[in-house]
C-alpha cells in the first residue's frame, strides 16, 4: 500500500493505517537520527518525531510527499536536540563510544559509517539523507529547506571531506 493512501486512511481515523506507516518508516527514521546523534539518543528523538507526525498529519498538504515531510520533521527534531546539547558541556568521545551498544560496533566498522561521525552536521546530514536514506536531490532539498543546487554543492563538499578523512585515517 502506498504512503499516500496510508496518510489518507490515517486522516480518516484508521489506527491500523498509522501502525502500517510506523512499521514502514520507523527504521529509516531511527537510522537517520542515530547517524546524526548517535545510538544513545536515537530512541528518544525518534519517538519525538512520531509524536510530531501524529500532531501534524492532518495538516500535511500533499500526502504523496510523506517521506520528505517525515524527514523534515526528523531533521527539526535532530536540530532541536543538537541545540540543547551545544548549550551543555561536551562529553569526551571515548565515554560516548563506550556507551554504544555492541550491534553498533559491527555496523560502525564500515569505512563510510566510521567517517560519517567525524563530519560536520550539515555534511553528515546530506550524505545520510542522499546515500543511506535514498532520498532524491529534490527531496533532500525539501528536507533541508535549501535549493537543489545547494544540496549538490553540499554533497560534493561532503564527499570530498569524507574522502580526505578516510584517507587521513588510513582507510584508503
Amino acid at each position: 500500500m502506498t504512503d499516500e493512501l496510508l496518510v489518507v486512511r490515517c486522516r480518516l481515523g484508521e489506527r491500523e493505517a498509522f501502525a502500517e506507516l510506523v512499521r514502514a518508516w520507523h527504521d529509516p527514521v531511527w537510522n537517520y537520527v542515530r547517524r546524526m546523534l548517535g545510538p544513545s539518543r536515537a530512541d528518544d528523538v525518534a519517538q519525538e518525531v512520531w509524536v510530531a507526525v501524529v500532531r501534524g498529519l492532518p495538516r500535511l498538504k500533499e500526502p504523496g510527499r510523506f517521506a520528505p515531510w517525515l524527514f523534515t520533521i526528523a531533521r527539526r527534531a535532530v536540530a532541536d536536540r543538537l541545540r540543547e546539547e551545544y548549550a551543555r558541556p561536551e562529553i569526551p568521545l571515548e565515554e560516548e563510544r563506550a556507551s554504544a551498544d555492541p550491534a553498533d560496533a559491527l555496523v560502525e566498522s564500515a569505512d563510510l559509517l566510521a567517517g560519517l561521525a567525524g563530519l560536520p552536521v550539515r555534511e553528515r546530514e546530506i550524505l545520510v539523507l542522499f546515500y543511506l536514506q535514498d532520498l532524491s536531490l529534490e527531496d533532500c532539498a525539501q528536507v533541508c529547506a535549501v535549493p537543489v543546487g545547494t544540496v549538490k554543492s553540499r554533497l560534493s563538499r561532503a564527499r570530498r571531506m569524507l574522502r580526505e578523512q578516510l584517507t587521513e585515517e588510513g582507510y584508503r
